[in-house]
This record gives structure tokens, C-alpha cells and sequence, in this order.
């Protein structure tokens, strides 16, 4: 639940910049988002540009999938746990590799910060690092989230994740803290949200010089952007 630049966590061990849990990032294994991605590549040993690769629990699956992966994070306490990809230490908004690359990988909505500047670079990032014939995968919360989005509490792998203290603070903005809990460690991420209807979405991607390929999943929360052909 991370929207970049505005959000602030809590809990044990060290926390980067964007409020996210070293210790918490590098017990988290990935769902679905490895076969998301490459179901969705240009072939399947494309290369990729991670954006945001934190302590690569997606980074892993896709090298073992067979795609080269360069990961980028702004925490070196992130990347200190990638073993198995080149990495690189930045702010993502800076990123300058001189390198084109099959797919760049903007997960962890963070398309959907309320900053349009951060936002605009973010994507700008994404623009200038894909090849001609390239793919832009982005992650975003799904837009129907916004509307039906509650306090809530589950668990995945041994962890306890809650949803409180919901607000919608402006229009098409949504506030609250997640919670993660694993033993008796208890880690607190507080972030603020922007919904992207189509039109935003798709405005966003032309100013970065990017086009809307298709939705990957039906709820929209993943897509494909491409340069232009």
C-alpha cells in the first residue's frame, strides 16, 4: 500500500523514506504479480527494469522465470537482500541509465501517488528506459477500491494484514494505515491515495509519451503501456 511521498511508517528494524518495513518487505513472499508479468512481457526472457524492486520478493520469481532484471530502490537496506539481479540504488524520478530495456516495471501503486509532478516523473522514468518495441507494466489501485474499500483484516503467509482508519480526505482521495503483523512484530504503513479514472490514466501516460495498451487483470488494477509505434 505504498503512494510515494506520502506516507510514513512504524515498527522494528529500518524504514525507508516511503514509509515501507525492510524487515516486513523481506518476509512478504509474491502472489500473482510474477505471472502477471510475464504472461504479459514481449517474450519470455525479456528484460526487465524493476522500479521500486524493494528486497525483491518479485525480483526472485521472474529471474527464475528466465528474465534479466536490473533492480532499482532508493533503500540500500532494501537492496542489500537481492541476491540474484543486478541492482541499482536511486530515486526512481532520477534514474538515468542510458539503457533500454523489454519491459520497466512500475508495481506497488505507485502511479497512484496525489503528487501529479511525482507522478509525471515517474512515468517519464518509464518512457525513457523501454525499448521501441518495449512494454510499461504498471500496477494501480483498482479504481472500484476507491468506493468500496473498508476496514478489513485477512492474512497471507503467516502474516496479519488490517486495513483502519479510512478517510477520503478530496475527491478521488483515500487515506488510511495498513497494518502487518507477524509474531509479535507489528509494523504500520499510513499512506494517501489517488484514484486514476481512464481519462486521468490515460493523460498521464500521453504527457510521458506512452500509450494505453490493454487492462492484465479484470479489475484494472494491472495494464500495459507501450511507446509509441
Amino acid at each position: 500500500m505504498d503512494s510515494r511521498g506520502t506516507s510514513h511508517g512504524t515498527g522494528p528494524g529500518v524504514i525507508t523514506p516511503d514509509g515501507c518495513a525492510v524487515e516486513f518487505y523481506a518476509l512478504l513472499p509474491p502472489r500473482d504479480e510474477p505471472g502477471i508479468i510475464h504472461a504479459a512481457a514481449p517474450s519470455p526472457r525479456a528484460s526487465i527494469l524493476e522500479l521500486g524492486a524493494g528486497t525483491g520478493r518479485v525480483t526472485r520469481a521472474l529471474v527464475e522465470m528466465g528474465h534479466p532484471v536490473v533492480a532499482v530502490d532508493e533503500s540500500p537496506e532494501m537492496l542489500a537482500h537481492i541476491r540474484d539481479a543486478e541492482t541499482v540504488c536511486a530515486r526512481i524520478e532520477d534514474l538515468a541509465l542510458g539503457r533500454r530495456f523489454d519491459v520497466v516495471l512500475l508495481a506497488s501503486h505507485l502511479i497512484n501517488t496525489p503528487d501529479e509532478p511525482t507522478r509525471a516523473a515517474l512515468l517519464e522514468t518509464c518512457a525513457r528506459h523501454v525499448s521501441g518495441h518495449g512494454r510499461v507494466i504498471i500496477q494501480q489501485h483498482a479504481p472500484g477500491w476507491f468506493d468500496s474499500a473498508t476496514e478489513t483484516e485477512n492474512q497471507f503467509a503467516g502474516i496479519t494484514f488490517r486495513l483502519r482508519d479510512l478517510s477520503r480526505p478530496g475527491p478521488d482521495l483515500l487515506s488510511a494505515t495498513a497494518e502487518y503483523q507477524a509474531g509479535d512484530r507489528l509494523w504500520t504503513q499510513a499512506f494517501t491515495t489517488a484514484r486514476l479514472d481512464e481519462p486521468a490514466l490515460r493523460a498521464a501516460l500521453t504527457a510521458a509519451g506512452l500509450g494505453l495498451d490493454r487492462y492484465l487483470t479484470d479489475d484494472r488494477q494491472w495494464l500495459r503501456a507501450v511507446p509509441p509505434r
